[in-house]
């Protein structure tokens, strides 16, 4: 039975040439980036071409790259250092309701240590309300801490609008870019964003690596302490081979290539909306297909269906699909996210799945899973009204 993939939200297949760049690194330079001899300068040279077509990707500057053990760290330094960083300036935090575990748990922290934390509410279709950001921002916000766009549902936010009005304002503000980067072209400058999170296994690059967009001006301790690494910024030997391979995976998607990809996405999305439409399942979008959005993400709410039978179904027939974000997979607790945008009561938290496109992802995949998709949705229905 042919295993087919649709799981790209939670991480992504290897590249071919990240493998063989990781594999390269391993086999030839095993050298400590910050040994002076041959061997270490070699391995630093590695570093700095990593840095450099990752900044590049980025349109930054390459000193202003640190690389991380993955976004989680990237999120958590750019959240609890600034927090501790600028306390005597005020304690007041800007995110939303819908962030990436790795933000909300840090924000949960700080409240603990007496900080304030607004969690924007949003919509039906996964998005803030500007007016909503105006009214909480106030004189002692000291972070803007707001994701690009969504994991489980796509809903992309006004980062542009948000960035214009912080560029007057002493917050700094956080991006997590984590499901973004490498899909939406993203200028940290040109957005007025003080600091991004990405990770390298988001965009067929390794697991284990992940990058802090820092812009000049932002001053904190670093967050792991230990050696002068990452130009004091973050202490531990570099893992070369995995930042040799982020670089790689970073440097074969151009801005057409982006495009492309967010294009055929979308593509894939109507060829399932449009089956069940043609089947005759009843189905709700989570979030809104016509916004802008994340095109990889899809998230399906199908009435009377669980998706614990949905996804476990699915799965037996050879498709892996998920149930929301892959941080709380063996968690019992309903999608925060979904909550946010429908409320608790709401069925939708029991009967809907996450679906996430790739670069390697096929048409016949994407039409083979709509047809599996139909019958197991048909089949558990009708076992749910002769129950």
């Amino acid at each position: 039975m042919e295993h087919i993939y649709l799981d790209n939200a939670a991480t992504t297949p290897m590249a071919p040439e990240v493998i063989k760049t990781m594999t390269d690194q391993m086999q030839n330079d095993f050298g400590n980036a910050s040994s002076t001899h041959f061997f270490g300068r070699t391995a630093h040279t590695v570093l700095d071409n990593a840095r450099q077509q990752i900044a590049t990707a980025l349109h930054v500057k390459p000193a202003t790259i640190v690389f991380t053990g993955g976004a989680t760290e990237s999120n958590n330094t750019a959240i609890m250092q600034t927090a501790a960083a600028r306390s005597g300036e005020g304690k007041h935090i800007i995110t939303t309701a819908i962030e990436h575990l790795s933000v909300l748990n840090p924000m949960r922290a700080l409240e603990k240590q007496g900080f304030q934390v607004t969690y924007l509410p949003v919509d039906e279709n996964g998005e803030i309300s500007l007016a909503d950001f105006d009214a909480a921002l106030d004189d002692e916000t000291i972070l803007v801490s707001i994701m690009y766009g969504n994991n489980e549902v796509g809903s992309v936010m006004p980062i542009q609008e948000i960035g214009e009005r912080l560029r007057d304002h002493q917050a700094y503000f956080h991006v997590d870019a984590t499901q973004a980067f490498g899909l939406i072209d993203i200028n940290p400058e040109a957005l007025g964003i003080d600091m991004l999170s990405a990770s390298a296994h988001k965009l067929n690059g390794p697991k284990g690596v992940g990058l802090l967009y820092r812009d000049e001006d932002v001053h904190f301790e670093p967050f792991l302490r230990g050696g002068e690494q990452e130009t004091k910024r973050r202490a531990g030997t570099e893992n070369i081979p995995g930042i040799a391979g982020f670089g790689t995976a970073v440097a074969r998607i151009d801005i057409a290539a982006k495009q492309a990809l967010q294009e055929r996405y979308a593509g894939f999305a109507k060829r399932i909306t449009g089956a069940l439409d043609d089947a005759g399942v009843t189905y709700h979008i989570n979030g809104n297909l016509e916004h802008e959005r994340l095109q990889h993400v899809l998230n399906i709410d199908l009435p009377g269906v669980s998706t614990y039978a949905l996804q476990t179904n699915l799965d037996l027939a050879g498709f892996a699909i998920s149930g929301g974000s892959a941080c709380t997979a063996g968690s019992l607790e309903p999608s925060h996210v979904l909550t946010a945008m429908y409320g608790a009561d709401s069925p939708r938290l029991a009967e809907s799945i996450r679906i996430s496109f790739g670069s390697y992802t096929t048409q016949d995949q994407v039409d083979a899973f709509a047809a599996a998709l139909i019958k197991i949705a048909k089949r558990l229905l009708a076992r749910a009204v002769n129950a």
